[in-house]
């Protein structure tokens, strides 16, 4: 038997934080971009920043979508063995003000249900769900749900992309690999470095938008990475039932503990 798994790859909301490059990002990095490279260091390839630029606008820019996210996440026992986790992530939305996500992993099953006015989540295999007053928008309510209840929405960084100071600067390294396929997606390939990370994403032609990400914890001996591949549905339409919440039987009503009453 191992023992006590520890986790070393980021959490499911912490893969897309690391791409967070808002839309000044490259005028962020111009002057770094064409200044030449610290000894034993690349330099940031202009061409891998403005992908990113690129790629967050377009994910701006999206009225409606829904996503879907097959994941793979690697921990490390405390004796060293490396163990690999599977699970999908399914994003519904519709903007300003309608979510619906479906996180169903090896570890846990969580539903969320936003409608502009309440926030349900859900756990299907503990038949427990709790409701909540909410913000009138989808970026709003991914700060209310880390402020005040400590919850990290998966990918949520998807609603934050533009919306604030890009923390660009903490990259070290940013170059274009070259083309490259994922299923029958014609994709460019870019790789990144940060401090303790280095993460590659897959950005699809024509779309720009992420079809594959990869990021390497690179100060554990054992490198642990985390994978998630991604199947857009752009500017769809959408029911207004599918952001409802439909109680079953046998579910159960908890409260969710508020960690930080001032947050609102």
């Amino acid at each position: 038997m191992h023992s006590e798994t520890r986790v070393f790859a980021p959490s499911f909301a912490a893969p897309l934080a690391v791409l967070v490059l808002a839309a000044a990002v490259a005028a962020s990095f111009a002057r770094a971009a064409d200044a030449p490279s610290a000894a034993g260091q690349p330099a940031l390839d202009p061409k891998a920043i403005a992908a990113l630029k690129s790629m967050g606008t377009h994910l701006r820019d999206l009225k409606s979508f829904t996503l879907h996210s097959d994941t793979t996440i690697d921990e490390v026992t405390d004796d060293g063995e490396k163990l690999q986790f599977g699970g999908t992530i399914d994003f519904t939305v519709r903007k300003p003000d309608r979510l619906r996500a479906d996180i169903n992993t090896d570890r846990r099953h969580r539903s969320y249900y936003y409608d502009g006015k309440t926030l349900t989540q859900y756990s299907p295999r503990m038949g427990y769900y709790a409701t909540v007053t909410a913000p009138p928008t989808v970026r709003e309510l991914v700060d209310v749900l880390r402020d005040r209840y400590e919850i990290s929405l998966p990918l949520s960084d998807l609603f934050r992309w533009g919306s604030g100071p890009d923390d660009g600067r903490d990259l070290t390294a940013a170059a274009y690999v070259g083309p490259s396929k994922i299923g029958a997606t014609e994709c460019e390939h870019y790789a990144f470095r940060q401090p303790d990370v280095d993460w590659q994403v897959w950005i699809a032609r024509g779309t720009e938008l992420p079809c594959k990400l990869v990021i390497t914890t690179v100060e554990e001996p054992t490198r642990p990475q985390y994978v998630a591949v991604f199947t857009w549905h752009p500017n769809v339409a959408i029911d207004d039932k599918t952001f409802v919440f439909e109680k079953p039987k046998t579910a159960q009503k908890i409260e969710i503990a508020v960690v930080d009453a001032s947050a609102k």
